[in-house]
């Protein structure tokens, strides 16, 4: 079983990527960011590496795709709150990104996305699992 997640994702401009998830609140390992990634902390032992496209290349035969016009990956995410649900999305509105959907709302589940700067969609959840439907 994994001890940690490695979400690995292309950026076209790594500064301005760290800059904007930085402004969402997130920090980055020092210890694995260089000129050509950055190791965006989500939680304890999850973790979303930006590479620029040209290293990301060393990792594929595959092309790249353009997050702003296919999805490559949807990344869910959990939130304390609803609050922290929308002001996520505020955040990264503010800091250049895009909402890709409206909220949804299903008593015991909220969520909101947003698409970063790279198109990358985010989903930000608040789960409340004891209310949540038995079966």
């Amino acid at each position: 079983m994994a001890s940690k997640i490695f979400v690995n994702l292309p950026v076209k401009d790594l500064k301005r990527s760290v800059e904007f998830f930085t402004r969402l609140g997130f920090t980055f390992n020092p210890q694995f960011t260089d000129e050509q990634a950055a190791a965006m902390i989500i939680g304890e032992n999850i973790f979303a590496m930006l590479l620029v496209e040209k290293r990301f290349k060393d990792f594929t035969k595959k092309e790249i795709s353009n997050a702003h016009e296919t999805t490559e990956v949807l990344i869910a995410i959990d939130a304390e709150s609803r609050a922290a649900v929308d002001e996520m999305v505020k955040k990264a509105v503010e800091a250049g990104g895009t909402v890709y959907a409206d909220p949804q709302d299903h008593g015991w589940m909220y969520g909101h996305s947003f698409a970063d700067i790279d198109g990358h969609q985010w989903e930000i959840l608040y789960m409340d699992e004891n209310a949540a439907p038995q079966g």
